[in-house]
C-alpha cells in the first residue's frame, strides 16, 4: 500500500470514532475518561474542563485543567487547544502545575513573623489582619507625603497593567522590577535601533532562523516559538545557533557555533560586512527606513549626503571585520561564519533571528550583541516581513483597563536615580546600596514573586537592608511558594498559582495577536455547579489568595472614607458600596477594548466575558505585518504618505543613534563590537581562570519556583559545572569532583561534568539549583534545598553553610 493508501486506511481500524488530540470544546463541561490506572478495570470518571494559564514561564501557555465532578479536584492539566499561542501543546512545566497545587509543603494561610526576620518564628494571621496592618502604615505614610516609602517590586509579573493600574491609584511611584538582571541589555539594543524593545520573530515562515538563544528548549517565548521553528525546520528551513553551550537547542541546529561569551558580536559585523560585499542587501527598504540622511547630516558633515555615500560609509566603517578577524575573536572557524552570511543572504527578507539575555547578559557591552544582530534584519530588509522579524508590540495586544486613573508627577529616585539616564528599566540591582547609603527608605516593601536574596548577583547586600528595620519597615512577600527572600519578611501571603487567580496575558509568540485569560479553576468550576463565593480564597486550597482582589481589599482599607481619593477607584461600577468584583472588572475590559471579541461571543449567544471563561483565549489578528507601513495620522511622510513609522526621535530606523550621541556615547552611537570585561585573551588560563557561564537555564525548572512540583527537581535534579575535558584535565576534575569557583565577590562549591558541550576556556553552571533554607518550620521545601547556617562576621564577609541536604 502507498503512504496515502495506509492514511485512508486509519478511520476502517477505528470503527465508531476517530482519534482526536483533545476533547472537544462543546464538551467541556461533561467530559467522560477512564482511569488509566484502574486497567484492567473500566472505571469511568466525569470531568468538567475549565481553561487557564499558564504560570511558570512568560510564554503565557494555555492549560486545560481537568475538575472532576465527583471530588471537585483538579486530576490534571493539559494543553489548551483554542490557545491561539500555544495551540494545546506545553512542555513539562505546565502540566507540572498540579504538582504546585497539591504540595503538602506548601504555604496555604497568611503568616506574620513573630520572631527577628530570618528567625523562622511565624504565627498564622487571618486575611482582615494582615490587610488592616498593611493597609494602617501605607495610609500614614501617604497623609505624611511619604508616598516614595510604598515600593511594589515584581519578579515575575503574571499579569499586564493591573498593578500598573493600582500604582496610579495610590499616587505611588514604586513599581520595580527585575528587568535590570535579566533582559534589559537586549532590550537597549533593539531599543536605540526602533524604539521597540523586543523582536517578535515569524518563525513559521522563515527560510532562514538564527538564535543567540536556546529557545528549543528554555527562555521567552520558548514552547510557542519552538513549535514554529520546527515547523520551519520541517518546510526546509535552516537553523543556526550561537551558543558556547551545546544546549538542546544547539543539538537540532544545522550549525552551531561555539563562540568565547561575549564577541558574538564580532561575528555578526563579519556578517554585514559581507552582505554589504556581495550587495545582498534590500536597497530600497534602507533608503526608505534608515535614518541614513540624518546619520550624514549630523554626525558624517565630510561626506557627500546621499545613499550611495551612506553605503560606502557602512563598506568602511565596517573594513576591519573579516572573517578572519571574527573566527580569531570567536574562536569559530572562518568557514562556518561564511556559511551563515550565505545562508542570510539567500534567505532575504525571510530571515528570522532571537536573542534576549544569553550573550546580551552578563558581558560588559552585551547590549550591542542585539543592536548587530537587528543591523542583519536591517541590511536584508527582514523587518516586519512575511517569515522575517518584527517588534514585539505589532504582535502583543495590551487591553484597557477599567476606570484608569491619570498618571501622576511623582518620580522616585530609588528607583530611576538621575546619574543613570540611559537605564532601561529600573535599578532593581542596586536598590539595597542605595538604601545603605541613606537615599531613602521603604516603610512598605511588597516583593511579589521576587527572590533577590537568592536571585541577584549580591544576595546578602539584600540580607542586610532586609533585617534592617530602620531600612524596610514593612516586608510583604506575596508568593506562591516560599523562597530565601521570604524567609526575611514579616508577612508571607499565599498567592495563588496558575489554577487559582485572574490575569490578562498576550505575548508576542508569532505573526498574529492574542489575549489570554487566567482564571481560577475551583472558583469557576464551583460557580458552574451553583456554589457562590465572596473572595477567590474561598475555593482555592486553604486560604490562597489572588493579587487582583487583594490590591482591591487593599486599597479599600487603606482609604476607608474615600478621603485619600483611592478607594474610588476600586468600587463596584454597579454598587459603589462594595468593591468591584473580578466580573465587573474583566466583564468590563472584554465588553469595550478587546476587538472582535464581543462579536464572537455574540455568535455564540453568550457574554464576552462568558466567552473568555468557557475559552481562556482569543485570537485578535492574524498576519500582522509591514506595521510600519501603515496610513496613520501622525507618523513620519514618506514620499508625500504619512505613515506609522517608527517610535524613534526621527521615525525611522536609526543605524546611528541620536540618543546616545547626545547622551556622550558617540563611539556606541552605531552597531559596534565591544570587548566583554570576561574577554577570553584576558584570562589567565595558567592560573587556573576560565570565563563562568551562569546564566542559563534548564528545560523543565522555573527560576525560584520549581521546589514545589518535585517531578521537574526529579527530571532535573543534579548542579554539575559543565567543563570541557581539555579544561578539566589541564585542572585535574574528573566528572563528580567538588570544584571551588571564585569570583569578584565570593566563592561556591560544586561538582564537576566533563563534557564536550562547552567551548574550552569556558564553564557553565545553570542558574536554577543551591537553593536553602533557614528553618525547617518554613522555608523551601525539603525535597529541593538544603537546611543552612548564615553568618555574619560584621566586616562585610557572610558564610553560608549547608547544616543538612534535601530530605522527603
Amino acid at each position: 500500500m502507498t503512504i496515502d493508501k495506509d492514511l485512508e486506511a486509519i478511520p476502517r481500524l477505528l470503527p465508531g470514532n476517530e482519534l482526536t488530540n483533545f476533547p472537544p470544546p462543546e464538551r467541556w463541561d461533561d467530559w467522560e475518561e477512564y482511569d488509566a490506572r484502574a486497567w484492567p478495570q473500566k472505571v469511568k470518571n466525569t470531568y468538567r474542563l475549565v481553561p487557564t494559564t499558564c504560570f511558570n514561564c512568560e510564554s503565557a501557555c494555555g492549560l486545560l485543567a481537568y475538575v472532576n465532578k465527583e471530588t471537585g479536584e483538579i486530576k490534571k492539566l493539559e494543553g489548551n487547544p483554542a490557545h491561539p499561542g500555544s495551540r494545546g501543546r506545553n512542555c513539562a512545566k505546565g502540566p507540572a502545575t498540579i504538582n504546585q497545587i497539591y504540595d503538602p509543603e506548601r504555604i496555604l494561610h497568611p503568616l506574620k513573623r513573630k520572631g527577628p526576620r530570618g528567625s523562622g518564628e511565624w504565627e498564622q494571621v487571618s486575611w482582615e489582619d494582615a490587610l488592616q496592618d498593611i493597609a494602617g502604615r501605607m495610609r500614614t505614610a501617604i497623609q505624611e507625603d511619604r508616598n516614595d516609602e510604598i515600593m511594589y517590586h515584581v519578579g515575575r509579573p503574571g499579569e499586564d497593567g493591573f498593578m500598573d493600574r493600582t500604582l496610579k491609584a495610590w499616587g505611588v511611584d514604586g513599581h520595580n522590577s527585575h528587568t535590570n538582571i535579566c533582559s534589559a541589555s537586549a532590550r537597549v539594543g533593539y531599543a536605540m535601533w526602533m524604539g521597540h524593545d523586543r523582536p517578535s520573530a515569524d518563525f513559521a515562515n522563515a527560510r532562514f532562523i538564527l538564535l543567540l538563544s536556546s529557545h528549543l528548549e528554555t527562555g521567552h517565548y520558548f514552547n510557542p516559538h519552538a513549535q514554529r521553528i520546527m515547523e520551519a525546520k520541517q518546510a526546509g528551513a535552516k537553523l543556526a545557533v550561537m551558543d558556547p553551550r551545546l544546549s538542546n537547542t544547539a543539538s537540532m541546529a544545522d550549525m552551531w557555533l561555539s563562540t568565547y561569551p561575549g564577541t558574538e558580536a564580532a561575528i555578526l559585523l563579519a556578517i554585514a560586512r559581507q552582505l554589504l560585499e556581495w550587495d545582498a542587501v534590500d536597497h530600497t527598504f534602507i533608503r526608505r527606513w534608515v535614518n541614513w540622511q540624518q546619520t550624514l547630516v549630523d554626525n558624517y558633515s565630510d561626506r557627500t549626503p546621499t545613499y550611495e555615500s551612506f553605503i560606502e560609509l557602512l563598506k568602511d566603517t565596517y573594513a576591519e571585520y573579516t572573517m578572519e578577524y571574527a573566527a580569531a575573536e570567536s574562536g569559530v572557524k572562518p568557514e562556518q561564519i561564511m556559511e551563515i552570511a550565505r545562508a542570510i543572504a539567500d534567505a532575504g527578507s525571510r530571515f528570522a533571528s532571537h536573542t534576549w539575555r544569553s550573550a546580551g547578559s552578563g558581558n560588559l557591552g552585551g547590549w550591542q550583541v542585539a543592536r548587530c544582530l537587528w543591523f542583519l534584519q536591517v541590511l536584508t530588509g527582514s523587518v516586519g516581513t512575511r517569515g522575517g522579524t518584527s517588534p514585539n508590540t505589532w504582535d502583543k495586544f495590551k487591553p484597557a483597563h477599567w476606570n484608569m486613573p491619570p498618571p501622576h508627577s511623582r518620580w522616585n529616585q530609588l528607583l530611576w536615580p538621575i546619574e543613570y539616564p540611559l537605564a532601561h528599566h529600573e535599578l532593581s540591582i542596586l536598590l539595597p546600596y542605595f538604601l545603605k547609603e541613606g537615599r531613602g527608605k521603604l516603610d512598605v516593601f511588597f516583593t511579589r514573586v521576587y527572590n533577590p536574596v537568592w536571585t541577584n548577583p549580591d544576595g546578602f547586600s539584600w540580607i542586610e537592608v532586609l533585617t534592617d528595620e530602620s531600612k524596610v519597615g514593612l516586608h510583604v512577600a506575596l508568593t506562591p511558594t516560599c523562597s530565601e527572600t521570604a524567609q526575611y519578611a514579616d508577612y508571607v501571603l499565599p498567592m495563588g498559582v496558575s489554577a487559582e487567580r485572574h490575569d490578562t496575558h498576550s505575548y508576542e509568540t508569532h505573526a498574529g495577536r492574542w489575549l489570554g485569560f487566567r482564571q481560577p479553576v475551583f472558583r469557576v468550576a464551583g460557580e458552574r455547579d451553583g456554589k457562590t463565593y465572596d473572595r477567590t480564597y474561598e475555593a482555592n486550597p486553604g486560604e490562597v489568595w489572588e493579587e487582583s482582589e487583594f490590591w482591591i481589599d487593599l486599597s479599600w482599607r487603606v482609604d476607608p472614607d474615600g478621603s485619600l481619593g483611592i478607594k474610588q477607584w476600586f468600587e463596584s461600577p454597579n454598587d459603589p458600596s462594595r468593591p468591584v468584583s473580578m466580573d465587573e472588572y474583566y466583564g468590563w475590559m472584554f465588553d469595550n477594548s478587546v476587538p472582535g471579541l464581543p462579536d464572537k461571543a455574540a455568535a455564540e449567544g453568550i457574554t464576552p466575558l462568558e466567552f473568555m471563561r468557557k475559552y481562556g483565549a482569543v485570537e485578535i489578528d492574524k498576519d500582522v505585518y509591514e506595521v510600519h507601513e501603515r496610513p496613520a495620522e501622525k507618523g513620519i511622510e514618506i514620499d508625500g504618505q504619512t505613515l506609522t513609522g517608527w517610535p524613534t526621535p526621527g521615525g525611522k530606523l536609526e543605524w546611528w543613534s541620536q540618543t546616545m550621541h547626545e547622551w556622550g556615547w558617540q563611539d556606541e552611537a552605531i552597531p559596534t563590537y565591544v570587548k566583554t570585561h570576561v574577554y577570553w585573551r584576558d584570562m589567565d588560563m595558567a592560573g587556573n581562570e576560565r570565563i563562568l557561564l551562569p546564566i542559563f537555564r534548564l528545560p523543565t525548572l522555573i527560576h525560584t519556583r520549581s521546589g514545589n512540583a518535585k517531578y521537574l527537581y526529579e527530571i532535573s535534579h543534579g548542579h554539575p559545572l559543565w567543563v570541557n575535558p581539555v579544561d578539566a584535565d589541564a585542572l585535574g576534575f574528573a566528572t563528580g569532583d567538588l570544584v571551588r569557583l571564585t569570583t569578584d565577590n565570593g566563592h561556591f562549591v560544586m561538582r564537576a561534568w566533563r563534557t564536550e558541550g562547552i567551548r574550552p576556556g569556558v564553564v557553565a553552571a545553570s542558574h536554577h539549583m543551591g537553593r536553602w533554607r533557614l528553618s525547617d518550620t518554613i522555608g523551601n521545601e525539603r525535597w529541593s534545598s538544603a537546611l543552612v547556617d548564615v553568618t555574619h562576621d560584621g566586616n562585610g564577609v557572610w558564610k553560608l553553610r549547608q547544616k543538612k541536604g534535601i530530605e522527603p
